[in-house]
């Protein structure tokens, strides 16, 4: 038999440290295999001064692990303090989330009974790069990045996870009917990507109706990939229409580390009370026993939870008078589960896992080589915080300050086109997009230098400005809208 697996613990905040203990206490007296080393993260560190909200030598942990089973943490408001979870996975290069969304019925409430969803969110770009700034006293911005690699490396995971785990089909949600551009290439990349699995059913969404539709029959979904917003709103909607968010895990997949964790928060109304569910962070505990290689371990733990539901043992969250049969705490369940290791559930359908070890997906994570596209500099988007009268008065004065090959071709404000020929009813705020082309096919950045230099001595103030490109000829920026 393989040895001790080395595994990082963290037991978080509020309901963390009893979950985890319950979760610890079912894993060991199901024979894990597991060398636990412990580190602090979360409030306690942030409350120490470090803001990021974890030590240097926990970082050392988790590279020489490569595994980190991790209890919901709080992140104090304000201050300045970034969320922990978005920084683990981004800095360990934890690409990939997968959340298993099951119903089990009859004995959790649900409209879904036959619900079983697989929710693969990309989980390093998008909005969650946490790029904001304030811009003007009206406007604050977040930037959206969605890079070819990132989605190539996401979408790639999401069919060789369907593949491994004989689904049938991959959804894509996007929204690149609006967001053509990054929305756009992520489905792009989808339809590329897709063409390797022939073997696999392939549609795309646009997310609004494609949620409408997950909540409302989601038995027509099977794995379903999302870019990150989208994939962790929605991922909680498929947690809480199976049954409850409460019940979900899930698993932080990169190249040389891993996270696994419950999809919750840390509840730290509910803390100390012996009554919180360790199922969502115990079912995230199944996925890591796959991932190290011990699935006979993780079939043994998962199918006595199944038993467990099964025989109306439940917490307060999910108890209901009409299908439980005792409400237990959290200790008591834990206790529950260990009691039935060895069993198999009656109704509700039995696992078994036979995966190899550290190997959740098989997925190649590196993106594919392409070659470079030719890029030219045609142009550039002044942006302004001005509150000077109308957008054709800013108009007038900026005409002035085009010439030497760039020429002032359009006035956004909120993306909405206002000059030229703009109409009055457009609500303005005090944030203006001001783009100038070249007149002539390129332009140099000595021009655009100078560009910058004349209308500061115009008196704007220029906030920010954003190049524009083509890429083998294609333009590379977008329109405003009424363009």
């Amino acid at each position: 038999m393989a040895g001790n697996t080395p595994i990082t613990v963290a037991y978080g905040d509020g309901i963390g440290p009893e979950i985890m203990e319950a979760s610890l206490h079912i894993l060991q007296e199901a024979g894990a295999r597991l060398d636990i080393e412990t580190i602090d993260v979360g409030e306690k560190v942030y409350l120490r001064g470090i803001t990021s909200g974890i030590e240097d030598s926990a970082w050392e942990s988790l590279r020489r692990t490569g595994v980190f089973y991790k209890a919901p943490i709080t992140t104090p408001q304000g201050g300045g303090y970034k969320s922990l979870n978005v920084t683990t996975r981004k800095t360990l290069g934890l690409y990939a989330n997968v959340r298993p969304c099951v119903a089990y019925a009859p004995f959790i409430a649900t409209k879904h009974p036959g619900m079983d969803v697989v929710v693969v969110r990309e989980n390093e770009e998008d909005t969650y790069a946490g790029i904001e700034h304030r811009q003007t006293n009206d406007v604050i911005q977040c930037l959206k990045l969605i890079s070819r690699p990132g989605s190539e490396k996401i979408v790639r995971y999401a069919f060789e996870y369907a593949r491994k785990h004989n689904r049938k089909k991959v959804t894509c949600f996007t929204k690149d009917n609006i967001m053509k551009a990054t929305d756009g290439l992520f489905h792009k990349i989808y339809d590329e990507i897709g063409v390797d699995y022939p073997d696999i059913e392939k549609e795309h969404w646009i997310v609004d109706i494609g949620a409408a539709k997950m909540a409302d029959t989601p038995e027509a979904f099977d794995v379903i990939v999302m870019p990150n917003l989208y994939g962790d709103v929605l991922s909680d909607v498929a947690a809480q229409i199976a049954g409850s968010v409460g019940l979900a895990g899930s698993a932080n997949v990169g190249e040389a580390c891993s996270m696994f964790e419950a999809i919750h928060g840390s509840a730290p109304r509910r803390a100390g009370q012996n009554l919180a569910n360790p199922s969502g962070l115990l079912l995230a505990g199944v996925m890591l026993l796959v991932h190290v290689g011990q699935p006979d371990v993780a079939e043994r733990v998962h199918n006595a939870w199944l038993r467990t539901i099964e025989d109306g043992v439940h917490t307060y969250d999910i108890y209901d008078e009409r299908v439980s049969k005792q409400k237990v705490g959290t200790k008591e369940f834990a206790q529950a589960v260990v009691q039935r290791l060895g069993q198999q559930p009656q109704q509700l359908k039995a696992v078994s896992y036979k995966a190899a070890p550290r190997d959740t997906a098989a997925a190649p994570a590196r993106a594919s080589a392409r070659p470079l596209a030719k890029k030219e500099l045609v142009g550039v988007d002044v942006f302004l915080d001005w509150r000077g009268g109308s957008p054709n008065d800013l108009g007038a004065t900026l005409q002035k300050a085009g010439g030497d090959g760039l020429k002032l071709t359009a006035i956004t404000n909120r993306g909405t086109k206002v000059w030229p020929d703009g109409l009055p009813d457009t609500f303005c705020v005090d944030h203006w997009a001001c783009r100038f082309e070249a007149a002539n096919g390129a332009v140099s950045h000595q021009q655009i230098i100078a560009l910058l230099q004349r209308i500061d001595q115009a008196g704007l103030d220029c906030i920010k400005t954003e190049n524009l490109y083509t890429f083998d000829g294609q333009p590379g920026f977008s329109l405003g809208q009424g363009q």
